[in-house]
């Protein structure tokens, strides 16, 4: 803070009473980060509300389930959606109730899928548009089928049941639970899974199977199991020229 004084006088004379005359640069530091921080986000909102919007892409409508969920930002702010996401407002309906209800497991999951909303909106890599839908008494998985088979578009959701009626209905479904297993770099020692024995392994009374990208999984005394699905629990793996070789066991029932 600067300061100086400053004499007021009338005319030729003494002069008056001093007056002191402070400065604060402090405050006006203040003030200029203030109004770069509103310059900012108020640049951030205008990119985002007035950039191009591409000519044919596709709807992807994102069901209640997802917004809960939560884990659709982090794939939003990737980019690798291709299309806009497109938030019913039978959907916001639907999360509201939930968030006024007395459940409070129900209620505080809600709130939490509300405040996604929020995020996804502010989200500059994805379009996020939130469609009047206009109808209330209907149920909001009718919304979403009827709207992603008008529109050609695809839901977003990890509701099974949903899924299963998107197929029947010949709607693409796009599961969150289904990308997180596919993006999975690793299993786990210890893991278990579900495992076909489709033949013999060269050890004594070992059975193989393979995981859904080819790995071969060699499990202990599984050699009378061939052509069944079993449980298997993870080991060890083991890393060849030819590509990773996982070894398990059959699951001890608890």
């Amino acid at each position: 803070m600067f300061c100086f004084s400053k004499n007021f006088g009338e005319g030729e004379g003494p002069a008056g009473p001093a007056l002191d005359i402070c400065y604060n640069y402090h405050m006006d530091w203040f003030i200029l980060i203030i109004v770069l921080i509103i310059l900012a986000e108020t640049s951030y909102l205008t990119i985002k509300h007035f950039r191009p919007t591409r000519n044919g892409a596709r709807k992807i409508y994102v069901d209640t389930s997802v917004l809960i969920d939560g884990r659709i930002l982090n794939i939003a702010r990737t980019g690798f959606i291709d299309g806009d996401l497109i938030i019913l407002k039978s959907v916001l309906r639907e999360l509201q109730l939930l968030a006024d209800g007395k459940d409070n497991e129900k209620r505080n999951r809600a709130r939490a899928g509300l405040d996604n909303v929020s995020e996804l909106e502010r989200v500059i890599e994805v379009n996020t548009e939130i469609v009047d839908d206009g109808e209330r008494m209907k149920k909001v998985d009718e919304q979403l089928l009827k709207y992603a088979k008008e529109n050609k578009g695809a839901i977003m959701t990890i509701d099974y049941n949903l899924i299963k009626v998107a197929e029947a209905e010949r709607i693409m479904a796009l599961n969150v639970n289904d990308l997180a297993l596919s993006v999975r770099t690793e299993f786990l020692p210890g893991e278990k899974i579900k495992l076909k024995i489709t033949e013999r392994g060269s050890g004594k009374g070992q059975g193989i199977g393979h995981l859904s990208n080819g790995t071969m999984v060699v499990v202990d005394g599984a050699s009378n199991r061939i052509g069944k699905e079993i449980t298997v629990e993870f080991m060890r793996f083991h890393e060849t020229s030819s590509g990773k070789m996982i070894f398990a066991r059959i699951s001890r029932k608890k």
